[in-house]
């Protein structure tokens, strides 16, 4: 059995101004992505310029905040956000939701698609190999505040979470952080390596990471407030990964079909 080692979320202050590990995981990872997208725009034929890809990062950061908050209100906050709007919406607030941010990011692609004449699938091909290093990132930023652990376990490598209670639980965002950061990179990369059929890679990422959050929603504990939503097994966030492998499927059914590169 294991224990958390019980960190402080805090990483440092200046003066009344606090600096969490969460907010450091989130900059570190939209630097990575940055630098990797810039190595992809800068290949012979990719048909980006490196000095754009500041651009695209910025319309994702604000894609990812204010999709991942309104997501965490709307799918996991939902009295709370009918009871008390502005409490629910406030940027301050801490909670973000993967689903909701998302969302987020796909109306940043198509905003900065309609700017710089691309179509929303050439953005969206283009950026989504780098995406799983900010999930990666944001699952370390989990595991360093001591949340979304696993449900109660007896695996020899089963961790105690100080919010946990004293039983130990699968270590969760660890699992998501291999799954969702370093597996899924490596093969969304690998599969955008060579040509691919125009929303074949979107579609990739999609499925990948809607099958994978499907599977390790089964040791994650449920949301206290929610529990399972249907059949006693159930969680909301297999829910809401339910339209992505579907969706997932269609694009690369289609991408394959239509072989428009």
């Amino acid at each position: 059995m294991l224990q958390h080692p019980n960190f402080n979320p805090i990483a440092f202050e200046i003066g009344p101004f606090t600096v969490a590990w969460y907010g450091i995981m989130y900059l570190l990872a939209f630097l990575i992505g940055w630098w990797l997208a810039k190595y992809r725009a800068a290949k012979p034929g990719s048909g980006w310029q490196p000095d754009e890809i500041g651009d695209i990062v910025f319309y994702i950061v604000v894609g990812v905040i204010v999709g991942g908050k309104l997501g965490s209100a709307l799918f996991y906050q939902t009295e709370q956000l009918l009871s008390d709007p502005l409490s629910a919406l406030n940027p301050m607030r801490g909670g973000m939701s993967f689903h909701g941010g998302f969302i987020g990011v796909l109306v940043a692609f198509w905003l900065y698609g309609r700017t710089t004449k691309r179509s929303f699938f050439q953005v969206a091909d283009f950026i989504a190999p780098a995406f799983p290093i900010g999930l990666g990132a944001g699952r370390l930023g989990n595991f360093i505040n001591g949340e979304l652990y696993g449900r109660v376990t007896d695996v020899p490598w089963g961790m105690v979470f100080p919010a946990g209670g004293p039983e130990p639980r699968h270590p969760n965002p660890i699992y998501q952080m291999i799954g969702e950061g370093v597996i899924l990179f490596c093969l969304v990369w690998w599969f955008s390596s060579k040509p691919r059929p125009r929303m074949a890679v979107s579609g990739f990422f999609t499925l990948c990471y809607g099958i994978y959050r499907f599977l390790v929603e089964f040791v994650r504990e449920p949301d206290a407030h929610l529990g399972f939503i249907a059949m006693d097994w159930l969680t909301m966030g297999q829910l809401l990964s339910l339209p992505m492998i579907i969706i997932g499927a269609a694009l690369m059914f289609f991408a394959y079909k239509n072989q428009k590169v």
